[in-house]
C-alpha cells in the first residue's frame, strides 16, 4: 500500500523536532528497527485515524546564510519539499510572522505542493490570536498549535490526512504494471541501468505524468509484452560547498519516497566500493517497508577477478546485509550492459515469490514437518504448541501462526520457521512475515 510522505519545514527554532518526537514519542508513530541497522532518525512512519503516512523532519531553512551547515540543512529541507505530498510549515507565534518566514512562504509556493501553515507555541488560548499576522503569508488559514503542551495536535493530524492522495492498492491483475524503483547511493550508476534498460528495449512509451514525487517513471514494454514503470530516484549532483557525506544523507529522502511505491526495488552497489553503511540504510527501509528486492552489483567491468571473485563478492554482499541474506545478487555493468538483461528477468521472478499464495493445507503439512525436525521451544514447564498456520496477505507473504501461548515462541524458533518456509517454498527475494497469535479466553 502507498503511503503519502509529509515534510516539516521552517526556520530554525519554531519547534519541528518538537512537534515530530511529540508525535512519535506518543506511540502515533510505527517505528520498527532491523536488527543490524542503523537509520538517521529524520523520518518516521506514522498513523493517524487508519491512514499511514511518513512524517520527514528537516533542519531549519535559512536562505540567506552562507553558512555550510545551514546550506546543507537548506538542501535537505529543499529534497523534502520535492519528495512530499504535503508539506507542515511551521511558524512561531511567539516571535510573530518574520522576514524568513515570508522567504520561506515564497519557496513553498513555487513547490506547488500543498502547503498546511501552522503556528507553533501558542501555549495557552489566549494567546491564539497571534496567529492573525499570519494570514499575511497567503496560505491559507493558520492551525494553532503547540507541540511542547501536545495542544491541537489532532487538528493538525487530521488536516494532514485530509490532504494525503489516496492511498492505492497493489494491482495484481494480469496485465499489472510493476514498479521497478532504482535506489542506490549517488554515484552507483543508477541513470546508466535506467538508460541502458530503455535503450536496449528501444519501447519507451511515455513518462508519466502527475506524480508528486522527484522521480521521474518512465514506462517500459518489453518484447515479451511485459510492462514495466521504472523510478528513477538519480538527481542528486554534488555541489561544491555540500558535502559529500551530506550528499548521501539526502538520498535515504529521496529512496524513501520511491521505496514506498515501487513493486520491487533494485538496490544498487558499486563494485568497487563494496556494501556501504548508506547502503545498509537504504536496504534496511527496503525490509521495512516489505518490498521484493534484487542487489545489483554494477560496474563488474570495473573490477579484477579470478576464477572465484564472483562467489566471494556474493557472500561478502549478503554478509554484509545480514537481514537480507534472501535476496537474489546480480553481477552487472551497465556501462558495457553486460547481464543487463537479467535485471528485468530477476525482477519478475521475485516478484512472483512476493505475490505468492500458500494453500492452507500445504502450509500447515510444512509446519507439521517442521516441528517434526525440531521441537517448539518450552519454558516453565510449559511447551510451545502451533495449532495452524495460515497465509493472510502477500507483498510481502505474512503468515499468522496460531499458538496455545504467544510468549512461549523464542525468536530463534521463529527465525527456524521462516527459513524453513523459505527451505519449502522458495520465497526468494521478498521478506516473510510470521504473525504469533495465542489463545484467548474466548478461544
Amino acid at each position: 500500500m502507498s503511503k503519502g510522505l509529509v515534510a516539516i519545514v521552517g526556520r530554525p527554532n519554531v519547534g519541528k523536532s518538537t512537534f515530530f518526537n511529540k508525535v512519535v514519542g506518543r506511540r502515533v508513530s510505527i517505528v520498527e528497527d532491523t536488527p543490524g541497522v542503523t537509520r538517521d532518525r529524520i523520518y518516521a512512519d506514522v498513523e493517524w485515524q487508519n491512514r499511514r503516512f511518513t512524517l520527514i523532519d528537516t533542519g531549519g531553512i535559512d536562505l540567506r546564510s552562507e553558512d555550510v551547515f545551514l546550506t546543507q540543512m537548506r538542501h535537505q529541507a529543499q529534497i523534502a519539499i520535492d519528495t512530499a505530498d504535503v508539506i507542515c510549515f511551521f511558524t512561531d507565534g511567539r516571535t510573530g510572522l518574520t522576514d524568513d518566514d515570508q522567504e520561506v512562504a515564497e519557496l513553498l509556493r513555487k513547490s506547488r505542493k500543498p502547503v498546511l501553515l501552522v503556528v507553533n507555541k501558542i501555549d495557552h488560548i489566549s494567546l491564539a490570536d497571534a496567529a492573525y499576522e499570519f494570514y499575511a503569508l497567503g496560505l491559507g488559514d493558520p492551525i494553532v498549535i503547540s507541540a511542547a503542551n501536545m495542544m491541537g495536535l489532532g487538528d493538525l493530524l487530521e488536516a494532514i490526512c485530509q490532504l494525503l492522495p489516496p492511498e492505492t492498492e497493489g494491482d495484481e491483475e494480469e496485465g499489472h504494471v510493476l514498479q521497478l524503483a532504482v535506489v542506490g547511493r549517488p554515484n552507483v550508476g543508477k541513470s546508466s541501468l535506467v538508460n541502458r534498460l530503455l535503450g536496449q528495449e528501444r519501447s519507451m512509451v511515455s513518462d508519466i505524468a502527475g506524480t508528486t514525487r522527484d522521480a521521474i517513471d518512465t514506462l517500459l514494454t518489453a518484447p515479451d509484452g511485459s510492462r514495466y514503470s521504472i523510478i528513477d530516484t538519480a538527481g542528486i549532483r554534488r555541489k561544491s560547498q555540500v558535502a559529500e557525506a551530506s550528499l548521501e544523507k539526502y538520498s535515504v529522502l529521496r529512496a524513501i519516497a520511491a521505496i514506498e511505491r515501487c513493486d520491487v526495488a533494485l538496490l544498487l552497489i558499486d563494485a568497487a566500493d563494496g556494501v556501504t553503511e548508506q547502503d545498509t540504510k537504504i536496504a534496511g527501509i527496503i525490509h521495512d517497508e516489505g518490498k521484493a528486492v534484487v542487489v545489483v552489483v554494477n560496474k563488474w567491468d570495473s573490477v579484477e577477478k579470478d576464477t572465484g571473485t564472483l562467489e566471494k563478492t556474493r557472500k561478502e554482499v549478503l554478509g554484509a546485509l545480514k537481514f537480507m541474506d534472501w535476496a537474489p545478487v546480480l553481477f552487472i555493468s551497465a556501462k558495457t550492459g553486460q547481464r543487463v538483461k537479467q535485471v528485468l528477468e530477476e525482477a519478475d521472478k521475485v516478484w512472483a515469490q512476493t505475490s505468492r499464495r500458500i494453500p492452507t493445507g500445504v502450509l500447515n503439512d510444512i509446519l507439521g514437518d517442521a516441528t517434526q525436525d525440531l521441537q517448539p521451544p518450552s519454558s516453565g514447564g510449559r511447551r510451545l504448541k502451533i495449532y495452524y498456520g495460515t497465509q493472510q496477505s502477500t507483498c510481502p507473504p505474512t503468515f499468522i501462526l496460531f499458538v496455545n501461548d504467544d510468549k512461549l515462541m523464542h525468536f530463534s524458533y521463529l527465525r527456524y520457521l521462516e527459513n524453513y518456509f523459505r527451505k519449502s517454498f522458495g520465497f526468494e527475494g521478498t521478506p516473510l512475515r510470521l504473525i504469533v497469535r495465542g489463545k484467548t479466553e474466548k478461544d
